[in-house]
Parts: structure tokens; C-alpha cells; sequence
């Protein structure tokens, strides 16, 4: 079930009654003095008390001393003192009663050690008295609609910022003064924003949840420099997609980096961003790439369904081939495939009287500048199974006739699949009838093909059934602990016989051909340390590869003693994966397919899903990994048992749901496929528990 918003917290944050500004300066310039200017300039009408003790008013109002000196208990406080204040004033707050408070100041966990002890302080404060803090390093909240400008923003000295149904949560608190301008200029209006700064209490999930139920919220815009508060974040992504309000996000950090303390080559190619991927679009919010993007794209997010379709299909119809040719460049380029017309297409728009060459774009030529042209080819088109969007594409009339450039898509926007425009001219007035009607429309081809690939990359979120996990003493396991914990699972493993590294006479009970390996918990890659010997055939050899084992490894790991070797049946297939799990901090549990080898690292050839998942999940997966292409029986190459592979995906990402056992990291690499119908092998494994 998705999680209920809570009014009482929605209420105090965005349409507080009163307002305490604790510390405010009578100086309008100044940082300080903005939020009592800021409020009274865009007509709050709730009571506004400036907190100073050394003035007896603040910009006209009167001033009080302390808040216990208040006439009432206000609904929100904003903490804008200097930081070596701002805890003091929190205590008195929660003291008072006061349900929210938003703090300006930095110098918290970004500031070294002493800024995080600082910031500890600030979470004990909270969790001693209930007080709600937004921040710090908050540039404040703002309710449009209610006038209500708890800001020090200077961006909101700007007058008669238009309403609107968007709702903004932003880690950059320049960012909300940026996106109402660039939005006032676009004629696009907001709801509300927030500056949510540090996360230290409340997080951007939790703040967005308490305001979903409000009607004047019609979507969503995101602004992330991380991922913090998961579990929160995702709650709200689905009580929102469950209220048809869409959510997109533009997040920083597009950085390939890995994560520095993996042990395994799931961790390493599960960077912080590639994770922020995965994370937004498992949860139905689309990432979008360019700040246009961002701003324009909620009202086509709104036309789409949030269900995910693997090879999303685009009709393109213009009046400028290369306009058109622009937008399908872009869509090429992430991956979205502009569709050409069937053949029953072609023939309904020459019924319809639109005469056009059998490309994939349709253009129209001048001739599509006549309304009854433009109005039939988007009506054949919408119509037309083979599309799930048509993108209209105007040229130089959309500037010198506006309203004859336009209409006929503004006519067409109820039709049965979604209809975006772009329009190549700089057109505002065109655009300003597009936005009034309702119809999505771009001013670039890359802010058009970023928000359309955003759009279909969503997938609908589930709900994170993950039960309590036992706790325990973080360590890796050795591989044969790891084949045990797979088998638990259900994920085949070869035949194994551990033995003693100084055993003269080995017995293993196993059939040759052989594999021999070091086994060790603190060693995860093998063969980075001479650990591995394959093709062994008899006794001879298998006592030879136990011998170079122990030399390489305590040549190249000095101090490490190789006591047991792990003797593994050699196994053959149709090909390798790697598949992998991973504990992450702030989203949970995540798992991985990869093509397998000691070259999974450069390749980068890998899908990742939220765990657990299904089987219908875990064969998208196989989809999405180029190299398993050839496992489907490539140009006559034989088949490898995907369903096997699949059902392993399920088990492995299943490691979520362990009430007794909390892993941090799980992968096998290789996973030997077999021909189809012969199943699946794990070759390898390691495993570390958090």
C-alpha cells in the first residue's frame, strides 16, 4: 500500500498560520532581512513574528525577544542566525511547541568533523522532541498559491510570480529562485518549492509526501545532487504514481566512478549514479538529462502511462524536413526508434488527401501549414497501431502565424496517443497556445528527445517488500561458504571438494578435468594473485597446481598462508554471465546482471533493477545486456537456457528477503550458461556480509 501523507506536517510546512523568522535583521539587504520582506511584499496573510533581541521592530513589524516571548505557538519557524545560534534556537523552538523549522545557516556536515558533530546534535534535538527541521543549509519553502514566502531567495523578490501545479524539491536552494524565473518567462507557473539543503531530518521523499493530497500539486520536479533517504523517496514515488501525479528529476552526477570500497566487479560497476539510475526509474520518476528537459517535460509525463515498454515507437510529422530530422537525430542518439509508417498508414493519410514520400518522417511540406492537412496526418497517425507517440514539428509559421500553426495539434491533444510538439522558430506566442491548451511542447530537439527517452525509461514502481534483517559481524565468506548460501537459494553450483593445501595425497572424490583454486575469505579475485589453475587432468597435476598456488599467492600477497585448496569440477557451456547483489545505503537492495569474465569491469555491458524481482523483470534484464544477444541462438549459434538464467536473477535478487542473514555484497562471476533446457552453473562466488 502506498504511504499516506501526513497533513499535520503538509500543513505546517506549506500553509503555516503564523511564522516565526528567528533572527531576522532589519536590514533588507541583507540575507537575514529577506524572509520578513519577502512575505509581506507577496501578501501573507498569516502573522508574521521577526525574532531579535536587540530591536524592538524588524522592517516595521514588531520584533520579540525570544520565541517563548510570542503571543502564540507559530506553525514554522526559519532559523537564519549565524550557525553557532542555530542549535540554541532549535532547542527553544522545540521548547515552544513548534512544529517545523527550517534552518538557513551552513556549516554542518559539510564542514569537516566539527560540522558533522554539529549536525548529530541537530538529529538528537529532533529525535528528543519531535521538531521537524528542514535544512540545514536551506534557502527555505514556498507556497505560491498561499503567498506564503519562507525564503531567503532572492529570486523571490521578483513580483507576481504566476501559480501553477508544480511542485519543486530541490538539494540546490539557488536552484528554486533559477527554475521560477526561467519558469515566469515560460509562462509556467508553480505550486510550491523547497530548498531542502543537508536532508538532516526531513528528506525531500518525506517532504513531497506531505504534500501529495494537496490539489493544487499537479507534478513534480526533483533537483538532486544525491540519493539520500531511499526508502522515503520511494514511498513517495508510489503513493504519487498511484494519485497520477508524475515526477521527474534532473540529478547531478552522470560520473562513472566506482564505489571505492567493493569488493566485488558488481560493486565497481554499480557506481553512486548508475545506482541514482536505477533507483529513480524503478520507482516511475523520469531522469532527464538537460535543464529545458526539465522544465518543460511534466505535461507530457502527465499524457503517459507509466508502464515501461522495452522498444518505445515515435511518429514524427513535420512541415520542415530538417526540423524533424533534429528531433529524430536526438532520439537516436538515447536510443528511441522513430517508427516509419506501415503500409496500411501510408494508405489511410492518401485517403485522407495528404500526399507524402513512404519515409519514416512525414513531411508535409508547405502544404502541411493548411490546417485540414496537418489536422488529418496527426489524426491517421494517432490512429495508427505502430506508434505509441506522434511528435509534431513546426517551422517558420509557428512564428509569423501562431494560431494557424497550432491549432490543429492543440485540436488534436485528446487523441489516443500522447502528442508533444516542437517547434523549430523561436514562437512564443505559439508556445503560449500549445501551454494553455495543455499540449507538451519543447523549444529544442534535445529538450524534446531528453524528456520523450525520460518519459518511456520509467518504469511503474512496486512496493519494497524487504523484512527486518538479522544484524551480525560484518565478513566475507570463503567461496565454499558462498556455493552453500547459493544452494540455499537455489542457484546450481559445480562440484566441490575442499582439501588441505599440504595434503600430499589429496582426495576430492571428483572427476577430472579439474579447476584448483586458493580458498580463502580475504582473497575475492583469485587470479589477480596466481590463485587459480584450470585444466587439470589427473593426481600429478592437481598436487603441481596446489604447489604454484601457494608459491604465487604468498609471492604476491606476502604474509598470506595458503592453508586450503578448493577443488572444482570443470564445467562447459554456451556461454557466461556474471550476476551480482548489492546492499546499497541509501536505496537498498539492488541486483545486477553483466556479461561475466575478468573483463566485466571495461565492457560496462550491464542492466540493474531494484531487488527483489520477478521473472518477467529478471528476462527484461536479459534484454537490455548486448552481449547475451548471441545466447539466444545468434545466426545459428546454439541457445543457451535463459529461463534458467532468469530464474537465477530471481533467486540471487531473493537475498533481500533473508530474514536471518543481512548480505552486502553477493556475485557470480561466471555464471556458466548452458544449452537450452541444461540449465545453469555458478563457477564462482563470493559473498560479504554487512
Amino acid at each position: 500500500m502506498p504511504a499516506i501523507p501526513d497533513a499535520r506536517l503538509g500543513q505546517a510546512l506549506f500553509s503555516p498560520r503564523s511564522i516565526a523568522i528567528i533572527g531576522a535583521s532589519d536590514d533588507p539587504a541583507k540575507t537575514s532581512g529577506r524572509p520578513v520582506l519577502f512575505l509581506r511584499r507577496a501578501g501573507f496573510q498569516g502573522a508574521i513574528y521577526p525574532v531579535n533581541p536587540r530591536r524592538d521592530t524588524v522592517l516595521g513589524e514588531r520584533a520579540w525577544p525570544s520565541v517563548a516571548a510570542l503571543p502564540e505557538v507559530p506553525d514554522h519557524a526559519y532559523i537564519v542566525t549565524p550557525t553557532e545560534l542555530v542549535l540554541p534556537a532549535l532547542e527553544e523552538c522545540a521548547a515552544a511547541g513548534i512544529k517545523v523549522a527550517s534552518i538557513l545557516a551552513n556549516g554542518f556536515s559539510e564542514a569537516g568533523p566539527e560540522g558533522l558533530a554539529r549536525e548529530e546534535r541537530l538529529r538528537e534535538i529532533c529525535a528528543r522532541t519531535g521538531i521537524r527541521v528542514v535544512g540545514p543549509n536551506s534557502l527555505g519553502v514556498v507556497n505560491v498559491h498561499r503567498r506564503c514566502m519562507i525564503t531567503a531567495n532572492a529570486a523571490f523578490a521578483e513580483p507576481e510570480l504566476p501559480p501553477g501545479g508544480i511542485f519543486v524539491a530541490s538539494h540546490s536552494g539557488s536552484m528554486i529562485g533559477a527554475l521560477v524565473s526561467r519558469g515566469k518567462e515560460r509562462g509556467i507557473g508553480f505550486a510550491g518549492l523547497v530548498s531542502v539543503g543537508n536532508e538532516a531530518d526531513l528528506g525531500i521523499g518525506e517532504i513531497c509526501l506531505a504534500t501529495l493530497d494537496d490539489p493544487d500539486i499537479t507534478g513534480y520536479l526533483l533537483f538532486l545532487e544525491t540519493i539520500r533517504k531511499g526508502d522515503r523517496l520511494r514511498e513517495f514515488a508510489l503513493a504519487a504514481a498511484a494519485r497520477g501525479k508524475p515526477v521527474a528529476a534532473y540529478k547531478l552526477g552522470r560520473s562513472a566512478a566506482a564505489a571505492e570500497l567493493a569488493v566485488s566487479h558488481t560493486g565497481a560497476l554499480a557506481g553512486e549514479d548508475d545506482v541514482a539510475d536505477t533507483f529513480l526509474k524503478d520507482c516511475g520518476i523520469a531522469r532527464v538529462e538537460t535543464l529545458e528537459a526539465f522544465i518543460e517535460c511534466l505535461p507530457l509525463m502527465a499524457r503517459m502511462p507509466l508502464a515501461h515498454r522495452k522498444s518505445p515507437r515515435v511518429g514524427v510529422i513535420t512541415t520542415t524536413g530538417g526540423g524533424a530530422a533534429m528531433v529524430v537525430d536526438q532520439l537516436g542518439m538515447r536510443g528511441v526508434q522513430v517508427e516509419t509508417p506501415s503500409h496500411d498508414t501510408f494508405a489511410r493519410l492518401a485517403a485522407a488527401g495528404v500526399k507524402v514520400g513512404h519515409g519514416a518522417i512525414v513531411d508535409l511540406t508547405l502544404a502541411g501549414t493548411r490546417y485540414e492537412v496537418m489536422k488529418a496526418a496527426i489524426d491517421v497517425m494517432s490512429a495508427a497501431p505502430e506508434f505509441d507517440l506522434i511528435v509534431a514539428v513546426a517551422g517558420s509559421s509557428a512564428r509569423y502565424h501562431p494560431d494557424l500553426a497550432v491549432r490543429p495539434i492543440v485540436d488534436s491533444r485528446n487523441g489516443p496517443k500522447p502528442l508533444v510538439a516542437f517547434l523549430v522558430p523561436e514562437a512564443p506566442q505559439a508556445l503560449a497556445l500549445l501551454s494553455a491548451a495543455g499540449v507538451p511542447n519543447f523549444r529544442t530537439p534535445e529538450a524534446c528527445a531528453d524528456a520523450i527517452a525520460a518519459a518511456f525509461a520509467r518504469r511503474a514502481p512496486r512496493a519494497q517488500a524487504t523484512p527486518a534483517q538479522a544484524g551480525g559481524t560484518p565478513c566475507m565468506l570463503d567461496e565454499l561458504q558462498a556455493y552453500g548460501l547459493l544452494q540455499r537459494i537455489g542457484v546450481a553450483h559445480a562440484p566441490v571438494a575442499a582439501i588441505d593445501a599440504d595434503d600430499a595425497c589429496p582426495a576430492h572424490g571428483l572427476p577430472y578435468p579439474l579447476a584448483a583454486k586458493v580458498l580463502h575469505a580475504d582473497i575475492a579475485h583469485k587470479t589477480d594473485v596466481g590463485g587459480v589453475v584450470l585444466g587439470i587432468q589427473d593426481h600429478a597435476g592437481l598436487l603441481q597446481a596446489m604447489n604454484t598456488i601457494s608459491t604465487e599467492v604468498a609471492a604476491r600477497r606476502p604474509g598470506t598462508t595458503v592453508e586450503r585448496i578448493l577443488a572444482q569440477g570443470m564445467v562447459r557451456g554456451v556461454g557466461e554471465v556474471l550476476i551480482g547483489y548489492r546492499l546499497d545505503a541509501q536505496v537498498g537492495p539492488l541486483v545486477m546482471l553483466a556479461a561475466g569474465g575478468v573483463l566485466t569491469e571495461i565492457y560496462r555491458d550491464r542492466s540493474m533493477r531494484l531487488a527483489p524481482v520477478d521473472l518477467d523483470t529478471a528476462r527484461e534484464m536479459i534484454g537490455e545486456v548486448k552481449a547475451l544477444q548471441a545466447l539466444a541462438g545468434y545466426r545459428g549459434k546454439p541457445a543457451g537456457d535463459l529461463d534458467a538464467l532468469a530464474q537465477a536473477i530471481v533467486a540471487l535478487s531473493g537475498l533481500a528477503l533473508l530474514p536471518d542473514l543481512k548480505v552486502a555484497e553477493a556475485e557470480i562471476n561466471p555464471l556458466i550458461v548452458r544449452a537450452a533446457g541444461e540449465g545453469v552453473v555458478a563457477v564462482d562466488a563470493l559473498v560479504r556480509l554487512a
